[in-house]
């Protein structure tokens, strides 16, 4: 497999520290709010990613972290009148909730930022002890100075428009401009951990070192998350551990997905822009047709969504659906539908920088001649791969394709020998009934083909 490593700056073959299991780490959520659809670009492409690797043979542990305690989280619960803890409770089920929705399903385990306070603490301690770290009034500070490296994953060291920055700490105690807070000691009202070396709470990017070394070491396969973590986030990520350990790389493949937009604008609140993954499923749209319009997109790439657009993914959906629907439709002797492309061209599309847009271009490409002819065997070898491809691979479930009843069975049949006898009037209200019905006929010359309105 190939991928673009924003570490080296060029497509890498992939292989694995140990030989058959790659470690995957993904940012996960800062649980305070619903999820937006920008959360669910990044998450279903990783998603894939993890697939992806399992069918080219591999073992994947797929770790995703839960920021559980934040100034966020603790305004958001001051806002709302309850505690921290139970709003991350509330935040972090509606999260895995969207998450099982989209298909999301190939991550091995979740880990609250929270349950590993002593990792974090062990972290820090280490830190001070070699000299990366220093004390001042509000916490405990990483100095950069201390780490020649700073800078090489994004090339830069300075904050740009487009970063997550909201989480630059700011104290005029700082020894650096750019020194960030790797242990905060508490205010009042703040939830608050014991520590020798004084009483606080993690800061932000020291708590996805301390969950990584904890399951990975200090050294594993691919972090991914979307582009704008890329500085501060994943640079102080890099700092930490090769400090920590002095072992280079922390992570051999860095891998990060290109922004969302809405109408052509960056989201947010303030633009009316803002839209999470529940808008979108109260609107009564399959969540598979979302995840399908992310995934025609090139995960480096910016994507842009309008209603339009997923209107259009619902329709592709459909057609999928309708291909998946061959594998009940009635024998009726044709010759077996043969692919005009090999499956392989699929696998090698998502094999070479997981480019799904490509994939889903030649899968579309399948779906004409069987749909339009009707000369198709559901036996067929390939036919069947494909649908492991849409289901398995790309994790658009497409379960709900399940075979129409005996009853809807007899109309098609009553109304074929309706039409071979010339009888189209009750041809016709054949045809009428089971449209009303939800079913929808079309004749070819190898018989009937049925789909779902």
């Amino acid at each position: 497999m190939k991928l673009y490593n924003t570490l080296s700056r060029t497509i890498d073959e992939v292989s694995p520290l140990n030989k058959s299991r790659f470690k995957l780490f993904v940012c996960g959520p800062t649980v305070y709010d619903l999820a937006q659809i920008g959360n669910a670009k990044t998450y279903v492409q990783f998603d894939v990613l993890a697939r992806v690797l399992r069918m080219a043979g591999y073992e994947v542990v797929y770790l995703q972290n839960i920021t559980d305690i934040d100034d966020k989280i603790i305004a958001r619960a001051k806002e709302q009148g309850v505690g921290w803890d139970e709003l991350r409770d509330k935040y972090e089920s509606e999260y895995k909730k969207d998450m099982e929705s989209l298909g999301n399903t190939a991550v091995s385990q979740y880990a609250r930022a929270t349950d590993y306070i002593e990792d974090i603490i062990q972290q820090v301690k280490t830190l001070l002890d070699k000299g990366h770290a220093y004390k001042i009034d509000d916490g405990i500070y990483f100095e950069i100075a201390t780490f020649k490296d700073y800078g090489k994953l994004s090339g830069r060291t300075e904050i740009k428009e487009n970063d997550a920055e909201s989480r630059i700490d700011q104290s005029n105690q700082k020894k650096g401009w750019n020194d960030f807070c790797v242990w905060k000691f508490s205010k009042p009202d703040e939830p608050v951990w014991d520590a020798p070396f004084g009483k606080g709470r993690p800061g932000w990017h020291i708590e996805d070192t301390a969950i990584t070394e904890h399951f990975f070491g200090p050294q594993y396969d691919i972090h991914g998350g979307a582009v704008d973590l890329i500085f501060p986030h994943h640079e102080a990520e890099i700092t930490l551990m090769e400090s920590l350990s002095g072992k280079v790389p922390f992570v051999k493949y860095w891998m990060h997905g290109g922004f969302l937009t809405v109408d052509g604008r960056r989201m947010g609140k303030s633009m009316g822009n803002f839209i999470t993954i529940r808008d979108v499923l109260s609107r009564g749209y399959d969540p598979m047709a979302l995840r399908l319009l992310l995934l025609q997109t090139h995960y480096r790439s910016e994507s842009n969504f309008t209603w339009e657009n997923l209107d259009a993914a619902a329709n592709r959906l459909k057609n999928l659906q309708a291909f998946a629907d061959l594998r009940w439709q009635v024998k009726n002797g044709s010759a077996p539908y043969l692919m005009s492309t090999n499956i392989a061209s699929i696998k090698d599309a998502l094999l070479n920088d997981l480019n799904t847009p490509l994939a889903l271009s030649l899968i579309s490409g399948y779906l004409t001649e069987p749909l339009e002819s009707g000369v198709f065997d559901s036996n067929n070898d390939q036919y069947l791969e494909s649908l492991m491809l849409i289901e398995n691979v790309l994790g658009i479930n497409l379960a709900k394709t399940k075979d129409i009843t005996d009853h809807h069975k007899h109309l098609i049949a009553d109304r074929e020998k309706a039409r071979q006898k010339m009888d189209f009037k009750k041809s016709d209200e054949l045809r009428a009934r089971l449209k009303e019905q939800g079913i929808a006929v079309r004749d070819t010359p190898h018989g009937p083909i049925w789909s779902r309105l």
